[in-house]
């Protein structure tokens, strides 16, 4: 599907497939991830990028939130590459008490950090991101993943290399 971004919200195959997998949160030791089975919409996109930080002339067209955390913190394509599908762009978590940045720089390196067993808060909100491989979360990523597969560590690591500001970018437009 080579359309842009600007105006997909059609879910890539992947993330349903995700969704129809489901998580097991293990009271803590698992992942705590609620995979969504479509992108919310362009207006609740919006009001959650508003709402998270305060900037009222905000629009939320270059995100596409495909889930969320056990508090309420959102898992999005960042569509920040132009002229490429959905599947090129970086996965970005907004957590519910302010964290945020990049946790994988595309959705084939994100099905691997899930296959490892880290989930977008943990990525984001954590250091050790050696996780617990996951074989059922393992299944899809053999499956649809365009990239070979590398460790969460890595594959978050080299997010962070590619997006070094992001963080402090989304800390800018907080008003």
């Amino acid at each position: 599907m080579n359309e842009s971004p600007v105006d997909d919200r059609t879910l890539p195959p992947a993330p349903a497939e995700i969704a129809a997998t489901g998580f097991d949160h293990a009271d803590g030791d698992g992942i705590d991830f609620e995979p969504y089975d479509a992108f919310d919409s362009a207006e609740e996109t919006t009001d959650w990028l508003r709402s998270w930080t305060g900037n009222q002339a905000l629009d939320g067209s270059a995100y596409r939130v495909f889930g969320q955390d056990g508090t309420g913190g959102l898992a999005a394509l960042w569509c920040v590459r132009a002229d490429r599908p959905l599947t090129e762009q970086p996965v970005v978590f907004m957590g519910s008490e302010g964290a945020c940045g990049v946790v994988a720089g595309n959705l084939s390196d994100f099905l691997w950090v899930l296959a490892d067993g880290v989930g977008p808060m943990e990525a984001v909100e954590y250091d050790d991101h050696s996780g617990r491989p996951d074989p059922v979360l393992a299944a899809p990523a053999e499956r649809h993943a365009g990239t070979a597969r590398r460790s969460a560590e890595e594959v978050i690591a080299a997010a962070r290399a590619e997006f070094p500001s992001y963080a402090q970018d989304i800390d800018a437009l907080c008003r």
